[in-house]
């Protein structure tokens, strides 16, 4: 199961060619101020799920650049992300995000410890996808791509997304939604959503891409936990 990448204007795609038109706009000022979220989102400690105790770690460069990239070079994750190449453009990537505004948020997932899937949360809110649809003050945004081609198919992407979505919820009360803008063309990713409590809201025309706009309020209250399956 795939998401999408923030700041798309940093890649460049397997033909070498610049990346499509971001939704997101590194340094492009956006109203509001503030940062993502509170900053120890990382620190908010491991979670149960039933396939593991799930926690999210701070990406650290240049130690972890070795395991992203040959994560963006797989062919499945390339077709979304469109992070192929060498170790540098991952790296790109990822350093757009943490020398910017504190707007998005580039982490690892670890189950049992073991980093296998990787995740940007951001502010949807101060973020141009904003212009898109009716965003919300303190609107959380997540993409995801789970590593390990073994970690794929298998519902796993639902679980993870189910159990973060009420993290965030739980942890930070300024933030009523959580929302997500997969590829229409993406429906594994899609289907995972709403697996895991999100409800398909609109479509949207985004620059580079038709987006399903997924969103998990927390006025539905707890998400069914998403179960993998037998």
């Amino acid at each position: 199961m795939q998401g999408q990448p923030a700041h798309p204007d940093q890649r460049h795609g397997r033909a070498g060619r610049p990346g499509r038109q971001p939704v997101r706009v590194r340094g492009h000022p956006q109203p509001g101020g503030g940062r993502l979220m509170p900053h120890d989102l990382p620190g908010w400690g491991a979670v149960p799920t039933p396939a593991g105790e799930f926690r999210l770690g701070p990406v650290r460069l240049p130690a972890d650049l070795a395991l992203l990239a040959g994560w963006m070079n797989d062919p499945e994750v390339d077709a979304f992300w469109e992070l192929a190449g060498p170790p540098e453009v991952t790296e790109r990537h990822v350093r757009a995000q943490q020398d910017g505004d504190g707007r998005s948020l580039p982490c690892l997932g670890l189950l049992d410890g073991e980093p296998m899937s990787y995740w940007e949360v951001y502010r949807a809110d101060l973020d141009p996808l904003a212009a898109h649809y009716p965003a919300r003050p303190y609107d959380t945004g997540v993409h995801l791509l789970l590593g390990p081609a073994a970690s794929r198919g298998r519902g796993l992407g639902a679980v993870l997304l189910a159990s973060l979505a009420e993290l965030i919820l739980r942890r930070d009360p300024r933030c009523e939604r959580v929302v997500a803008e997969p590829d229409v063309r993406n429906r594994r990713s899609v289907r995972a959503f709403e697996r895991a409590g999100f409800r398909a809201a609109a479509e949207l025309d985004l620059p580079g891409k038709r987006a399903a706009l997924m969103v998990r309020d927390r006025a539905d209250g707890p998400a069914a936990q998403a179960q993998l399956p037998a």
